[in-house]
């Protein structure tokens, strides 16, 4: 049996865990920039507030109910999934971490009601953040009962433990909600008259294989219990790595564009560092505003291909500023910029090339000592000098809440 552990209402959680204030308040978290709604407590959805809508939209009813607004805390949140993550580890023996708030967890050795009311108690006792929990046969099964045991259970758990309950909670589950199906394919299924995840899993198979591809298919198989997406217990490497940033005011200076590169150019070394691996590729690319439609629109892209594939903090912001240079306009306003580094390959299995001249030994011990003393002293403590100092190309993040658990400077003080 498969089991599906899901944060409830992860983002809005997160804060409300070193400030109960929040606890039964309406809470909101806006996305980069502070521009969308990403997460909402269950005090505001009851308020109407859609998810993905304009803060600046909902200003009258943000003011009208005292909603508590918060900008993205990124580091806040990582920490606390990180040990959320790890106390699932404590309970069972195999588990894939699906997202930042979701993971699948084997509950083949055993299983009862019990167990997951315990792990769902635990979590919130060493973490703070509540927990539902679904399982089932297989992961898209899990999926459904993780949506029941959210919105329909006190208890926040529930259990797929025969075929008719499967049927009767498939006949009335819209076939949108279903993991995988998405807007199109949603309104595709409808037109012809399915409407429910039991009819979608009763329906013809080479009709679904047709307009749907083979992952319609395993999704159909899924729904009998037939498992197609077995658990994933070691971490895939990554293929491509992008780091990208919507600027808070837009920007027409080079030197500002230069830093902000440069910045996701180095972020994205750190990165390839940390899995060990190394990028053949390096692309930068800059938008133009495009809810600006009386303004002229610029989507540049620029990518290189290297001789010999890297992880060198140097080496891809070089590459990054080259590209940036080929391709900024001065006639231009921007307010994004990003560096994309692809196809990756395992840091030991590096093919060199006869004429590279670069002293790849003495870049790699410089890139270690300064990515220890940045673990050790904190992010940016030694950077390269081209990324400058005054970061006037940043987020727009009015109302951030402290990193309680990643910031010395942060951490909440007792006084008795």
């Amino acid at each position: 049996m498969i089991g599906l552990a899901d944060c409830n209402n992860f983002y809005a959680s997160c804060e409300r865990v070193f400030n109960p204030k929040l606890d039964r308040k309406p809470v909101v978290v806006l996305s980069n920039n502070d521009g969308c709604i990403i997460a909402r407590s269950n005090e505001a959805k009851k308020l109407g507030i859609k998810m993905g809508e304009p803060a600046f939209k909902i200003k009258g009813i943000i003011e009208k109910h005292n909603i508590n607004v918060f900008s993205t805390n990124f580091a806040l949140y990582g920490d606390l999934s990180r040990r959320v993550m790890n106390t699932f580890r404590t309970e069972v023996n195999k588990m894939e971490v699906y997202s930042i708030d979701e993971a699948f967890l084997d509950f083949t050795d055993f299983l009862d009601k019990d167990r997951l009311v315990q792990l769902k108690m635990k979590v919130q006792k060493w973490t703070g953040i509540p927990v539902s929990i679904g399982v089932a046969k297989t992961k898209t099964l899990a999926k459904v009962a993780n949506h029941i045991a959210k919105k329909h259970t006190k208890a926040g758990v529930f259990i797929f433990e025969d075929e008719d309950l499967v049927k009767r909670a498939l006949n009335v589950f819209p076939v949108e909600d279903l993991w995988g199906i998405g807007r199109k394919n949603a309104k595709r299924l409808k037109e012809v008259g399915i409407h429910t995840a039991l009819q979608f899993r009763e329906t013809n198979t080479h009709w679904i294989k047709r307009n749907l591809s083979i992952n319609g298919v395993k999704l159909q198989k899924e729904l009998k219990g037939e498992i197609c997406y077995p658990l994933k217990l070691t971490t895939q490497r990554k293929k491509n790595i992008c780091t990208s940033r919507s600027f808070a005011n837009e920007i027409n200076e080079v030197k500002k564009l230069r830093e902000a590169v440069s910045s996701h150019a180095n972020t994205c070394a750190i990165k390839l560092r940390k899995e060990k691996s190394c990028c053949s590729t390096v692309g930068v690319f800059l938008n133009t505003n495009p809810f600006k439609s009386k303004a002229e629109q610029y989507y540049p892209y620029k990518m290189f291909r290297l001789d010999v594939p890297t992880n060198d903090s140097i080496e891809i912001v070089k590459f990054a500023l080259k590209g940036l240079d080929q391709i900024y306009l001065p006639s231009y306003i921007y307010k994004k910029a990003g560096v994309i580094v692809g196809r990756t390959v395992p840091e030991s299995q590096v093919q060199l090339s006869l004429f590279d001249n670069l002293d790849r030994d003495k870049r790699r011990k410089v890139n270690s000592v300064v990515d220890r003393i940045n673990k050790r002293m904190g992010k940016d403590k030694v950077k390269l000098a081209v990324q400058g100092t005054g970061r006037k190309w940043k987020l727009k993040q009015e109302k951030l809440s402290p990193c309680y658990t990643t910031r010395f400077a942060d951490m909440l003080e007792v006084k008795v």
